[in-house]
């Protein structure tokens, strides 16, 4: 019988839209040796993600922690907890994720309404108030740095709006958290649920998550104890259960809390790595961090406007850390992507839906938001464009994003 050969994975430089090449820091602390569940140094490492979580997300509130699983299981806890049956949800959609959050939604039978505006546009504030002004709706979902088509959705006034209709303000922020400004206080977001695999430079496979007291007052209403594990002094359920057991956000809330209700055994090694995520994010300093991948954005989207190739969408309203680029005609671009990656060990991606095929998204987050993987891949996307005949100014790419760079470098010495 044969068991295969041990892994060995080609150095890949990962710089499409996500997952991304892992911190160094991140891959150590994923080796560590487990303990038990309730070991207090287990708990006590449970309490620190707490509280490094808040800081990542700017954050006061107590219920930031992980949800085990992948940015999806995130989405899934906090839609699922929230809505009973026949609740009304208003989903503004500009990409892929907007309907991933729609048919989430539908799963829980929500009454769903969504707007819609063309891929690579986002929405105004006007926008959305009269959406909600007509929907009248219990709950807002929303994503805020949608890679399907790279936009950023300014969320920073549609809290405000929520606050003042009485509506549960939800974002999913997994392709922005880390890379792009995200103030979850300030903007009044009510819950927020995110991922490792972007611009916090770990892998798929941890959600942290953060919820407001309003919404931890909602879900509340539906909290539930097993009966294998239900005390004198626990309560019956207020409300209607909520249909998933995994994804039991007051359940989870319990396991998290000072009771620590056995729920599920924590993925140990995932909560090794969510935390060294954010030691780095916050150690380096969430502001500088930002710039970084604001500075490898404007360097890349540089790089390949001076290549001649047409950038996607609204400039304005980019995410910090992935570009769209329209394949040009005369180009086979899934023949660019296989060369980039079997001959230059780089993956670039597409895209889904109506820009399947369309246009390649280079991403620059995480620990592959730095120099050298910029320029590595500008030049290498250089060289194979000019295999299939593409013309082009010679260096053109990597003098732009260079002088990106340098602009940058001289400000700060000077």
């Amino acid at each position: 019988m044969s068991y295969f050969s041990p892994l060995s994975l080609p150095p890949r430089l990962l710089m499409g839209p996500g997952p991304i090449n892992c911190y160094p820091r991140v891959l150590s602390a994923m080796s560590t040796q487990l303990v038990g569940q309730y070991d207090p140094v287990m708990t006590g490492y449970m309490n620190e993600v707490m509280a490094l979580y808040r800081d990542v997300f700017n954050t006061k509130n107590q219920q930031t922690f992980l949800v085990d699983g992948t940015s999806r299981a995130g989405i899934e806890a906090v839609l699922v907890s929230a809505i009973e049956p026949g609740d009304k949800v208003l989903v503004p959609i500009f990409g892929r994720f907007g309907h991933l959050l729609a048919e989430i939604a539908e799963r829980a039978d929500a009454q769903v309404h969504t707007i819609e505006v063309p891929w690579g546009e986002v929405f105004s504030a006007e926008q959305i108030e009269q959406a909600i002004k007509e929907v009248q709706p219990k709950l807002l979902a929303i994503v805020q740095g949608d890679t399907s088509t790279t936009m950023l959705q300014p969320l920073a006034a549609i809290g405000e709006l929520c606050e003042q209709h009485d509506v549960l303000f939800y974002c999913d922020a997994t392709a922005s958290v880390g890379g792009n400004p995200l103030l979850v206080d300030d903007w009044k977001l009510d819950a927020v649920s995110v991922g490792l695999q972007k611009c916090l430079g770990g892998p798929s496979g941890s959600a942290p998550i953060t919820l407001s007291e309003k919404f931890v007052k909602q879900v509340r209403t539906r909290h539930h104890v097993e009966a294998g594990i239900r005390d004198a002094h626990h309560e019956t359920a207020r409300g209607p259960k909520i249909r998933s057991n995994y994804f039991d956000l007051p359940m989870i809330m319990d396991y998290w809390g000072e009771e620590r209700l056995n729920h599920h055994t924590e993925a140990a090694t995932m909560l090794f790595c969510a935390r060294e995520c954010a030691r780095l994010h916050l150690e380096e300093g969430q502001q500088q961090v930002i710039a970084r991948h604001k500075l490898a954005g404007q360097a890349m989207l540089a790089g390949v406007q001076a290549m001649g190739l047409q950038v996607f969408g609204d400039i304005n309203h980019k995410m910090n850390n992935v570009v769209g680029v329209h394949i040009p005609k005369n180009v086979d671009g899934e023949k660019i992507r296989e060369t980039l990656l079997l001959r230059f060990n780089i993956e670039i991606g597409t895209s889904f839906g109506p820009l399947k095929g369309k246009i390649w998204r280079i991403g620059t987050m995480g620990y592959n938001a730095r120099e050298d993987a910029v320029l590595h891949t500008l030049q290498s996307l250089e060289t194979v464009l000019r295999m299939q005949g593409f013309s082009q100014p010679a260096g053109a790419g990597v003098d732009a994003a260079l002088t990106v760079y340098n602009a940058a470098t001289g400000a700060l010495n000077g």
